[in-house]
């Protein structure tokens, strides 16, 4: 199956006519190609952007809304295609593809909520006969990059926002998941959107990211995805002073404590360690226990790990595969170099046994104890379904090894003590605190990170307050 490219309104292949082949994780097999586009389409994507935005943000917000409602309810309508395209593409259980699709209808839904609550501000002048106001506009033309993790809820979480603003946006997915964000474009062509206010070009980073990237007509980019893609993206786009949302990754410490409720820890544990396979960029990517539970803690959850079960995701609740062979190679590297150094793996650690996994990007949910602060696993985001645990004095123990870190994009604290996590919301160095919680995310909270985990952020008003800038206008009169 062939599925093209959506530029101004209109389907195209790449102008050499070359092709990108789509795998399936759970089978390494090809089962659909996209256009690898060149600077042809790249060009003809930023101009049409360029020339709808000039209209586009003269409409009224709630009729930007309107359009964005019609998509949510394409969406909707197709919804079991999406699912079936999330299990194929991306390898997530149809389970999780089933919310992947509902989440993405929130985010647009939210987002065409907001076109009545969009606010600038008037304040007093110092001079009589002046008024000044503070306007909130768009940025113009936005750039959409996307991980390949949630292909479709990541189209949702930035487009809902950039559209209700007046912005346009220009969507390149991730080569490993590009088929979902095509048939997106249909729902767009269906809910009637004027040409160019969504376009989607697939391709390589080199080919059709970086010159997106570097071009001085797109004026704000939203990437989800890795530090090192993060800071390419920013150097590569820094000549133009072009507007940065970056949610880039992060190692997020599990912190439970002695007095916590251990077998809730324990399930909100593997939950957030082994949901989509662990690729989730808040995902529980290590453990640190206080030494006085640490033997039950870890003995409650390799059972409760030993419960999840890979298995093919379209009929199997349990555990999808690994997205790319890629990402595969560098968790068993991960672990490799997480046992030389001293590290032990009490379960997992391979691909299962079986005839459904001699093919595709399989691993087993795996645990390791007797990690370390310097354990390859624990200094890594490993972005896939390896947990280690390691063994602490306490909390302040627990909160200088989160703090070391160089990223900040989420950390688990499970504590009954008021006063330990009342600290921890002032101590801990993170965008996200889940406190005696697991992981969630809400469409009207707010995601982002600190340190090297990215700048701006989505979701909530705050994320939509992302896609516009503010002009001041001082009014005599």
């Amino acid at each position: 199956m062939f599925y093209k490219c959506f530029i101004d309104n209109e389907w195209v292949e790449a102008s050499d006519g070359a092709r990108m082949p789509v795998l399936n994780p759970a089978t390494g097999e090809a089962w659909a190609e996209v256009p690898a586009c060149t600077g042809q389409e790249v060009t003809r994507a930023l101009e049409s952007s360029q020339r709808a935005q000039l209209k586009w943000k003269m409409l009224p917000p709630v009729e930007r809304a309107a359009y964005i409602y019609k998509i949510a309810e394409g969406i909707e309508d197709e919804r079991a295609l999406f699912e079936e395209l999330l299990v194929k593409e991306q390898g997530k259980s149809l389970a999780e593809a089933a919310g992947e699709v509902t989440d993405t209808i929130r985010y647009f839904t939210y987002a065409a909520e907001a076109a009545r609550r969009l606010r600038g501000d008037i304040f007093p002048s110092d001079n009589p006969r002046e008024q000044l106001f503070i306007y909130k506009v768009p940025y113009g033309v936005t750039l959409g990059l996307c991980a390949y993790n949630y292909p479709l809820a990541l189209i949702g979480r930035k487009a809902g926002p950039a559209l209700v603003t007046g912005n346009t946006m220009i969507i390149k997915p991730h080569e490993a998941t590009p088929v979902t964000a095509s048939v997106f474009c249909r729902i767009v062509e269906k809910a009637g959107l004027p040409a160019g206010v969504i376009n989607m070009v697939t391709g390589t980073g080199a080919n059709v990211g970086a010159p997106l990237v570097e071009s001085p007509i797109v004026r704000m980019i939203t990437l989800t995805g890795s530090i090192r893609a993060g800071q390419m993206i920013a150097e590569a786009s820094a000549k133009n002073i072009t507007a940065l949302s970056l949610e880039l990754g992060g190692s997020a410490p599990f912190i439970v404590l002695k007095d916590a409720d251990i077998d809730a820890a324990v399930e909100a544990c593997a939950v957030a360690r082994f949901a989509n396979a662990g690729q989730v960029c808040i995902c529980s990517e290590a453990v640190l226990v206080e030494d006085a539970i640490a033997d039950e803690f870890t003995e409650k959850l390799l059972k409760r790990v030993a419960e999840i079960s890979p298995g093919n995701p379209m009929t199997n609740s349990g555990m999808g595969p690994i997205t790319t062979a890629g990402a595969l190679e560098r968790i068993e590297k991960i672990v490799a170099d997480s046992v030389a150094g001293g590290a032990k793996i009490a379960i997992g650690g391979k691909r299962p046994e079986g005839a459904a996994f001699q093919s595709g990007n399989w691993y087993e949910p795996t645990v390791l104890i007797n990690a370390t602060a310097d354990t390859a696993a624990v200094k890594e985001e490993i972005f896939g379904p390896v947990l280690p645990i390691v063994r602490v004095a306490d909390y302040e123990e627990a909160l200088a090894i989160a703090n070391a870190r160089p990223d900040g994009l989420s950390a688990y604290l499970w504590t009954q003590n008021p006063s330990v996590y009342m600290d921890a919301i002032q101590r801990l160095e993170t965008g996200t605190i889940f406190l005696n919680s697991g992981i969630v995310g809400y469409v009207q909270g707010y995601h982002n990170g600190h340190k090297l985990s990215g700048v701006g952020g989505e979701d909530g008003i705050y994320g939509i307050e992302g896609y516009l800038q503010k002009r001041v206008v001082y009014q005599k009169y």
